[in-house]
């Protein structure tokens, strides 16, 4: 489908939605075919194709896929990885699982940083893969194992889960990362193999929630953008996972300097537990998706997209897939449709 196309099919659903409720209609209102079970999802486009892969979530998925020409159907595709390499289960004994996959385009490659972890424990470690194209019918397709980008254990005060990748201005590579434990991450990276560029050396700290014991200290998955002369940090606090009872939602913060410091825009520091609420899900009788988190960000032909998961009331409190373009308002700082 050609991209006019898509775009004036994707307005006329939006439209016609519009004018069917009395008002005007998101595209999350628009969203259907498979979009559960969705967790920790990431959103890119290779020529008409949008992908959307996530959290494997069962046995012999490792990194779900789906597929739309439209952002708004969404077709199951086969999983990416057929087994957890063996240095993974090595590395982390008792893993069962992928999370967390995120994906970007690279010198003709794409690359899918995902994290190898046991539920409580900061013995971690992401890996990559590298493929040169998304469709599974290109010539050339598969995914190779590229191995071991970082690893926590239980000396370290941080948990390599949750990556995210990011380029610079100045074209460096970095890679954020974390949950719980002394909170967000990021890591200087070699460009040309997407690895540690000076391994054993310190990471940069992004973002930490203190807090008195007893009281939810939560933050993960941090996910970062570049816009307006900012960088922006996107992280979730408080608990995923736990359907509608869930108290997930999504923050933001901005800063000059990738490294931070990030703000909210009240000036509250996100190393302090502060930022902006971006997603949140308060009214448990009156919103159907609960526990708004796990956020990414696709720039797609003008406009930022957010992808996330949250927790659906009307089917059993099951993790759905949301996506929701993203409004810049004149104050500079964002504002997700929903």
């Amino acid at each position: 489908m050609q991209p006019r196309i898509v775009a004036a099919t994707l307005a006329l659903l939006l439209a016609t939605a519009a004018g069917a409720q009395g008002g005007p209609a998101t595209l999350n209102d628009r969203l259907t075919g498979d979009l559960v079970p969705t967790h920790d999802p990431v959103l890119i486009r290779e020529g008409g194709t949008y992908y959307v892969f996530s959290t494997g979530g069962d046995g012999g998925r490792f990194i779900r896929s789906r597929t739309s020409t439209d952002l708004v159907h969404w077709t199951a595709g086969r999983p990416l990885i057929d087994r957890i390499p063996d240095w993974a289960l090595k590395a982390v004994p008792g893993a069962k699982d992928m999370w967390a996959p995120d994906i970007s385009h690279v010198n003709g490659r794409y690359r899918l940083y995902y994290s190898v972890s046991t539920f409580g424990s900061n013995r971690s470690a992401i890996g990559l893969f590298t493929s040169p194209t998304l469709d599974p019918a290109a010539p050339g397709y598969g995914w190779r194992d590229e191995g071991l980008v970082v690893m926590s254990t239980e000396k370290d005060d941080f948990n390599a889960i949750d990556p995210n990748f990011v380029i610079d201005r100045e074209g460096r590579h970095w890679l954020a990362l974390g949950s719980f434990w002394s909170g967000i991450k990021l890591f200087a990276l070699d460009p040309k193999t997407g690895k540690l560029l000076h391994p054993g050396e310190k990471p940069h700290s992004l973002a930490r929630r203190p807090a008195p014991a007893g009281a939810p200290d939560p933050v993960e998955a941090p996910f970062i953008i570049a816009h307006g002369g900012y960088y922006w940090l996107i992280a979730s606090y408080d608990y995923c996972c736990k359907g509608v009872n869930s108290t997930y939602y999504t923050v933001i913060g901005r800063s000059r300097a990738i490294t931070g410091p990030y703000l909210g825009k009240d000036g509250s520091a996100m190393m302090n537990g502060g930022g902006t609420i971006l997603l949140r899900a308060d009214l448990p009788e009156k919103q159907r998706f609960r526990g708004p988190g796990h956020a990414g960000v696709m720039h797609d032909r003008g406009t930022d997209y957010l992808v996330y998961h949250a927790y659906d009331r009307e089917n059993k409190g099951a993790p759905t897939l949301r996506i929701a373009p993203i409004r810049w308002g004149a104050d500079g700082w964002p504002q997700a449709e929903d």
